[in-house]
């Protein structure tokens, strides 16, 4: 059984708190602009969950969001980063149907402007959608930010191994499962 992890996916720190609190198992994903061969990928599984928060901007999220989103310039990030959960990415889909994405809209935290956007963004490319049964560590671990965790890649090696122990699930079982049946039934449709 696995007890640590030291590998992380870089995400904005509202979605990892959206993730944290069950309001959302999905995240939406092309890629940074340091991706191996420019298209995202999964390299690791589980994962820890990075917060970030210099492409954060209030006006690509849902009302309900963005209050809690403070804009920082260009090239910030916190001399420290609080780790504080843990996924498995269970379910990995390739979308490149606009209309699936649209329906998946009430399942995630941002604008739908943004979204298209996003799925408009290297267009060859699909929009991976992400589904994650996050975990909360019992206590969050405060950790010194590096240079090498800079930088548009979706996936950093931390210098740390962050223990696993006590950590217990973002949402139960049951909603999870409700969750994941009805963004499968939906990209399943297509």
């Amino acid at each position: 059984m696995l007890t640590t992890l030291s590998f992380a996916l870089k995400e904005w720190n509202i979605a990892v708190k959206a993730l944290e609190k069950g309001q959302t198992i999905l995240l939406l994903r092309k890629g940074g602009i340091k991706e191996i061969s420019g298209q995202f990928q999964v390299n690791h599984n589980p994962i820890l969950l990075y917060p970030t928060y210099e492409h954060q901007k209030p006006h690509l999220l849902k009302s309900d969001y963005t209050a809690f989103v403070n804009p920082v310039p260009s090239g910030w990030h916190p001399e420290t980063i609080e780790i504080s959960s843990w996924a498995n990415i269970t379910n990995i889909f390739q979308v490149q149907d606009f209309s699936i994405i649209k329906q998946l809209y009430s399942y995630h935290i941002w604008t739908e402007k943004f979204v298209e956007e996003r799925f408009n963004w290297k267009q060859r490319q699909p929009l991976f959608v992400l589904l994650l049964r996050v975990f909360l560590l019992p206590k969050p671990v405060i950790i010194p930010y590096d240079k090498t965790y800079g930088g548009c890649g979706s996936w950093i090696k931390l210098n740390n191994h962050i223990s696993l122990a006590e950590s217990y699930g973002a949402m139960d079982d049951n909603n999870y499962h409700q969750k994941l049946k009805e963004i499968r039934k939906i990209i399943s449709s297509a």
